[in-house]
């Protein structure tokens, strides 16, 4: 593969440079991306770039400046655009495609066609998507520059779109990247995280209300560019009403007001104090040969033996792990015990990235195929670097067996696909989380985990209250998960007289845990001001979505008129989708462009794997057996020494005791004999090496509380179910005594 990368960089690579632009208005990005070529060589090149952006995105504009000609795209059926531009290309006229790949919404294709020699330029491409709520109740914004390829599965097809994938080593990616970032919002900005270096934050006014960050020079391409913005007081419930285009028709989508509704639902404190001991918790994980690093293998490990002792007493569980094939520790899910926990973490401990390709859907058949075990809801855990070919195909069988389960996803490393691992949480019911760079996975997965625990909301109903002569028509799904301090999103259309001066409210109701339960959020009808059209296309993206989804329902009965249906919203509204391109002819001065035509595809950055075999039943689609160093052997990597924290979890029993014995000791730095010498006499050994364990935790450990929260309620339970209530008093006299010993 290197000497792949070699070739782009010993010929010239028409795109110069990428500019970013992005705006952040609350919860809403709009990012525009000004694309520059230039031909320096001596015949005319069509130069075509695979390349990732935000599996949710709405691109709703693409246009092409060349010289001081501004030509906007039309958005037209995918054959028909598709048509026009080779018509274009064989009669010596320029022209310009984008379209998005229909196996993952996360992946475009741009040809930019008969580009003369010496000449330039401008691509300008635009999308708005919605930031994403962080545990820690950051909004997550991605630039994916990251495109690994994707593994295609023995006997199917291959897609136009990903053969066209070419990968190289971040240093030898041929253009830069700028990006620039403007923040604004009711409420303050109290700060802004990056995984990349970043010039200082710069508030624009004296309420701190607007900022601006950039991206400092010399950023490489070797993982997206990740914004955290943290807002004060943020995550309040919010509407935003939106007018119709004026040039559109009324009735229509564009035509009439729009609104998004962003609700918060608040559980009783007696339910986010307690966690559920029952559940079916099923964790499947990637084992491909994409996953074979020491980072992303050490790190599926170390989080699965945080999750595996967090466990409830009186569970049930099972562990998948997939590649080409795919395999399970248990026949089936076995109840949470002490003999089947160490089975299951000795079984951890063996697994390698050893599996080949990332085929996850045959797993996902056989653990659909398993009787859900009565009173124990199902929770799956899907853990992945995202580099599957049959992106959609995977989703909606998520989909399609969502009244069984819950599905939490997991984003492994740079280039997971967004499109993956937020459909999965998405079309499951669960939440999605993605890890890069040096992020811990623990604490991400700790969240699901506690979502997981949460009860399941049930019997959700929506129910608008507007004023006479005021009709809705909702463009979103219907919810099928709320979970504590997550946002639900609604789009809807308003149809009829929506007045300056009138009010409306949308009340959500629910089952919890047995009680109902109810959320309501008032707003105004009077239009926002300077919206442009972000939530007129957002709705229409949603819309496209759910569209899209029910016309690949292998189960349903198929409705010829869907795809129809979404080619017509998707010219309406301007917004992409898998059945439309957008499309720019340029005819230029009247004469055709002279001289064979010249093909070049653009590289994209990939991650470096190390190979961790050569047996691979599946292939990349690129053509390389590997995605970034083909057959070269790996050097040998040592595994890191196991953090301290993990050591100790590591030795935890299933009931949520410890043992005392050198173990322990060493996990607590200590020896033997200064452990055992502080032991009272009235306490037992498995007693004493709990509150050990409990106390080194909280007098070392309270920055990761949030990791081992769960598996300390756990040991609490223990201790309290040897002494009873009386054992309070022992604690509290066994903390004070050893406050300056351990």
């Amino acid at each position: 593969m290197f000497i792949i990368g070699f070739l782009f960089v010993s010929r010239s690579v028409p795109l110069k440079s990428i500019e970013v632009e992005l705006e952040v208005r609350d919860h809403v990005a709009t990012v525009v991306s000004t694309l520059t070529y230039e031909n320096k060589e001596d015949k005319p090149v069509e130069a075509v770039f695979v390349f990732p952006l935000p599996g949710d995105a709405a691109v709703c504009h693409f246009s092409a400046k060349i010289g001081q000609t501004q030509i906007v795209a039309e958005v037209k059926e995918k054959q028909q655009a598709r048509e026009e531009y080779d018509d274009a290309l064989s009669s010596g006229q320029q022209a310009f495609l984008l379209e998005e790949s229909e196996q993952s919404p996360d992946i475009f294709t741009l040809s930019v066609g008969s580009l003369p020699p010496g000449e330039s330029a401008s691509i300008k491409l635009e999308y708005v998507t919605e930031l994403a709520v962080q545990a820690d109740d950051g909004l997550r914004f991605c630039l994916p520059a990251v495109l690994n390829p994707r593994c295609q599965p023995q006997g199917r097809k291959s897609s136009q779109h990903l053969n066209l994938v070419t990968s190289v080593p971040a240093s030898l990616v041929p253009y830069s990247l700028s990006f620039s970032a403007r923040v604004s919002s009711p409420r303050p900005v109290s700060k802004v995280e990056s995984n990349c270096s970043l010039d200082p934050l710069q508030h624009l006014n004296t309420e701190q209300t607007q900022a601006t960050a950039k991206l400092a020079a010399g950023h490489k391409f070797d993982r997206g560019v990740e914004l955290l913005i943290y807002y004060k007081d943020a995550h309040q419930p919010t509407a935003v009403v939106e007018a119709g285009q004026t040039t559109a028709k009324t009735g229509t989508l564009m035509g009439d007001p729009v609104v998004m509704l962003s609700l918060y639902p608040e559980f009783p404190q007696s339910v986010m104090s307690s966690v559920a001991s029952c559940g079916e918790f099923v964790f499947l994980l990637d084992r491909s040969g994409s996953m074979d690093c020491p980072t992303d293998d050490s790190m599926q490990e170390d989080t699965l033996l945080l999750l595996l002792k967090s466990l409830p007493m009186g569970c049930y569980f099972n562990i998948y792990s997939f590649g080409d094939t795919y395999e399970y520790i248990f026949p089936k899910s076995v109840e949470y015990c002490e003999k089947t926990l160490e089975e299951a973490v000795k079984k951890v401990e063996e697994m390698a990235a050893d599996l080949g390709g990332t085929e996850i859907l045959d797993s996902l058949k056989h653990i659909y195929s398993q009787p859900c075990i009565p009173n124990q809801p199902r929770q799956l855990f899907v853990f992945t670097d995202g580099e599957v070919f049959n992106t959609k195909e995977v989703i909606n069988l998520v989909k399609t067996n969502s009244g069984s389960h819950r599905c939490f996803s997991f984003g492994i490393g740079e280039g997971a696909s967004s499109a993956l691992i937020n459909g999965l949480a998405k079309e499951g019911g669960g939440h999605a989380q993605f890890i890069t760079g040096t992020d811990r996975m623990q604490p991400k997965v700790r969240k699901s985990l506690r979502f997981a625990l949460q009860p399941a909301v049930e019997d959700i109903s929506v129910t608008w209250d507007l004023p006479k002569g005021v009709s809705v028509t909702v463009l979103s799904p219907p919810i099928t998960a709320v979970f504590q301090g997550q946002r639900s999103l609604l789009y809807a259309q308003l149809t009829g007289q929506v007045g300056a001066a009138s009010e409306g409210s949308v009340m959500v109701k629910y089952s919890l845990a047995g009680h109902p339960s109810q959320s309501q959020l008032h707003f105004s009808l009077k239009p926002a001001e300077d919206t442009g059209l972000t939530v007129h296309r957002l709705g229409a993206r949603t819309l496209i979505r759910s569209l899209e989804m029910e016309e690949k329902d292998d189960e349903a009965p198929q409705d010829e008129g869907v795809k129809e249906r979404v080619v017509e919203l998707s010219v309406q509204s301007g917004v992409s989708s898998s059945y439309t391109a957008f499309i720019v002819v340029h005819k230029g001065n009247g004469k055709p462009i002279e001289g064979p035509l010249v093909r070049r595809n653009i590289p994209t950055s990939s991650e470096c794997i190390f190979p961790g075999t050569n047996d691979k039943k599946g292939t990349y689609v690129d053509g390389s057996p590997l995605a970034c160093l083909g057959n070269v052997e790996a050097p040998t990597i040592k595994k890191p020494p196991r953090d301290p924290l993990l050591q100790l979890v590591s030795l935890q029993k299933a009931s949520g005791y410890w043992l005392l014995n050198p173990a322990l000791a060493a996990a607590l730095g200590k020896t033997s004999e200064e452990v055992d010498k502080t032991k009272p006499p009235a306490v037992n050994q498995e007693m004493w090496a709990t509150i050990l364990a409990l106390i080194w935790l909280h007098a070392f450990k309270m920055d990761a509380k949030e990791e081992w929260e769960l598996l300390a309620m756990k040991a609490v339970s223990w201790l309290h179910a040897q002494n009873g209530k009386t054992h309070n008093n022992k604690v509290f006299y066994i903390k004070t005594f050893l406050k300056t010993r351990i």
